[in-house]
C-alpha cells in the first residue's frame, strides 16, 4: 500500500463550547506552506503561454470601487492564472497581498498598485515567508487599509479571512488550508515528532480556531473543482460555487500527437503528488516514465531513482520540451489526489490521456475511458472511495492511494491505448478557455450584488 495515511487532528478547543472534531461544521483554508515554490496549482504552462490569450471579456463596473486579494504574490503557476483574469475584469483595483516579490510575476499583475502586508517588510519574509505561519492571521486582520464596496479574493491561505470594514466579499477559493487540516502528516510528517507535537501542532489548532471563526466573512464562496467545494461544505458549512480556473488552450490546441514508448509525470515534487508512486508503477512495469517538475523532493526522487533505467528527470523543462512530452508521451500519470489540476486539463486538449484517481479535480476534468483512465482512491477502511460520499474530516484525512491499483490502470492503458479526437479536444478548450471563466466570474460577482 503506497501513499501517506494521515493522522486525524485532534479535537482542538476553539472557544466557549466549540471543538474543531470530525464534524461538518468545520473547515480549512489553504496555503502552499512547504511547497509553494513548486507550483502552485499543478500548472503546465508558464508565463509566455498565458500572453496568447486573446478572447477577452470587457472590464467589470468602473464606478464600483474594488480590491483584489490574494495570499502571496512571488511566483506565477496556477493560482495567478486566475488572478491574471481578475486584474483584467478589474483594471483599476489594487491588490493586498501578504508577501510581494518585485519582478516575481506576470506584468499584468505587477502593473497595478500591490499592496503587501506588514510582514512583507521583516527580515527574511523574501526568502523564508512560510516561516511567518502564526502571524498570517494577524496579517489578515490589518490588511485592507480603506474602504471598499467590493472585494475579491483568491484564496489558498487567509485571504478569505480578511477583515473586510463592511465591503462585500467574493471568494474563490483554490483549496482549504490543507498543511493545518487533512493533509498536516504530508508536510510535517518528517519534521521531528517532538517539534511537530509541541510547537507545529499547536499552531496549526490556532489556525484551524481562526479558519472557521472567519468562515463567515465572505458573502459568497467559489471552489475551484466539485471536491474543493465538497471541502467547503464539510470544513466550513458553506456552499460553494463551482467556477473551474481558466486553462491556456492555444498551444495545447496545436500540439500534433506522436506517442512513444514513455509515461510522464509532470507537477510540483512534493509529497501529496505522489510522483514516487509514479515512478515505483512503472518500473514495476518496467515502463519509462519522463519526471518533469520541481520541489522540495527533488534530491530524494533522484537519490531513489536517478540511477533506473526507466526514469528520467526534466526538472526545469523549457516550453518547448513540455510540448514535446504532452506528444510524445503515451499518458499522463497523475496518481495524487488533485484540488483541480490544471495539467490534466491542458493535457487532454493536446490530446495525451490522463491516468488519474477517481477522486478530486480529475472527475471534473477526466472522461473515464475517452480522455483517460480513473483508478480507485481507497478510504481508512480498505474500501473503494467515493467523493459525494465524503462527509467529516476524517474522511478525507482517510483517503489514501495504493501501487497496485495505478500498476492497474496502467496495464489495462496499454492493452487498449485511448486515443482523444480533435472534436473532444475542441470541446475540452472550449469548456477551460479563459473567457469561459470570466463570463462565469462576471455573472456571479454580478449575483452576489444585487
Amino acid at each position: 500500500m503506497m501513499g501517506s495515511k494521515h493522522k486525524a487532528i485532534k479535537s482542538q478547543s476553539c472557544g466557549k463550547g466549540k471543538t474543531l472534531d470530525a464534524t461538518p461544521a468545520h473547515g480549512a483554508k489553504e496555503a502552499e506552506a512547504v511547497a509553494d515554490d513548486a507550483i502552485q496549482d499543478e500548472a503546465a504552462s508558464d508565463e509566455s503561454f498565458a500572453d496568447k490569450a486573446t478572447d477577452r471579456v470587457a472590464p467589470f463596473d468602473p464606478q464600483l470601487k474594488v480590491a483584489l486579494v490574494h495570499d502571496w504574490i512571488n511566483g506565477f503557476r496556477g493560482g495567478e492564472k486566475v488572478l491574471l483574469e481578475l486584474t483584467r475584469l478589474f483594471p483599476a483595483a489594487p491588490i493586498y497581498c501578504l508577501f510581494y516579490k518585485k519582478g516575481s510575476c506576470h506584468p499584468e499583475i505587477e502593473s497595478h498598485e500591490i499592496r503587501p502586508s506588514f510582514l512583507n517588510r521583516l527580515p527574511g519574509a523574501d526568502k523564508y515567508y512560510r516561516h511567518f505561519l502564526p502571524l498570517f492571521p494577524l496579517a489578515a486582520e490589518t490588511l485592507i487599509d480603506e474602504k471598499y464596496d467590493l472585494i475579491v479574493s483568491t484564496s489558498h491561505a487567509v485571504a478569505k479571512s480578511i477583515a473586510t470594514k463592511g465591503a462585500i466579499h467574493w471568494s474563490y477559493v483554490h483549496s482549504p488550508m490543507r498543511y493545518v487540516w487533512d493533509r498536516f502528516d504530508d508536510y510535517f510528517g518528517k519534521y521531528p515528532l517532538a517539534l511537530r507535537e509541541a510547537i507545529v501542532r499547536p499552531i496549526a489548532s490556532v489556525l484551524q480556531c481562526y479558519d472557521v471563526k472567519t468562515a463567515g466573512r465572505a458573502a459568497h464562496y467559489v471552489a475551484n473543482s466539485q471536491f474543493i467545494a465538497q471541502r467547503i461544505r464539510v470544513f466550513y458549512n458553506k456552499t460553494a460555487e463551482v467556477i473551474h480556473p481558466p486553462v491556456d488552450t492555444m498551444p495545447w490546441l496545436e500540439v500534433t500527437r506522436a506517442p512513444k514508448d514513455h509515461y510522464l509525470f509532470f507537477s510540483a515534487l512534493v509529497p501529496y503528488k505522489q510522483a514516487e508512486m509514479a515512478a515505483q508503477a512503472c518500473i514495476q512495469l518496467k515502463k519509462k516514465l519522463v519526471m518533469m517538475g520541481r520541489g522540495p523532493q527533488e534530491s530524494e526522487l533522484k537519490e531513489k531513482f536517478g540511477k533506473s533505467e526507466y526514469i528520467k528527470f526534466l526538472i526545469s523543462p523549457t516550453d518547448e520540451q513540455i510540448v514535446e512530452q504532452f506528444s510524445t508521451a503515451r499518458a499522463l500519470l497523475l496518481p495524487g489526489i488533485e484540488d483541480f489540476g490544471i495539467v490534466m486539463a491542458e493535457a487532454i486538449i493536446a490530446g495525451l490521456p490522463v491516468i488519474a484517481p477517481k477522486m478530486g479535480g480529475a472527475l471534473d476534468i477526466v472522461e473515464n475511458g475517452v480522455t483517460g483512465l480513473l483508478f480507485d482512491c481507497m478510504t481508512s477502511g480498505g474500501e473503494a472511495a467515493r467523493q459525494s460520499e465524503l462527509s467529516n474530516i476524517k474522511d478525507f484525512i482517510g483517503l489514501h492511494l495504493t501501487l497496485a491499483k495505478l500498476t492497474e490502470a496502467i496495464e489495462d492503458f496499454e492493452k487498449a491505448p485511448l486515443h482523444i479526437d480533435n472534436d473532444t479536444r475542441t470541446k475540452i478548450a472550449e469548456k477551460f478557455a479563459p473567457k469561459a471563466f470570466t463570463q462565469k466570474v462576471l455573472r456571479s460577482i454580478k449575483k452576489t450584488l444585487s
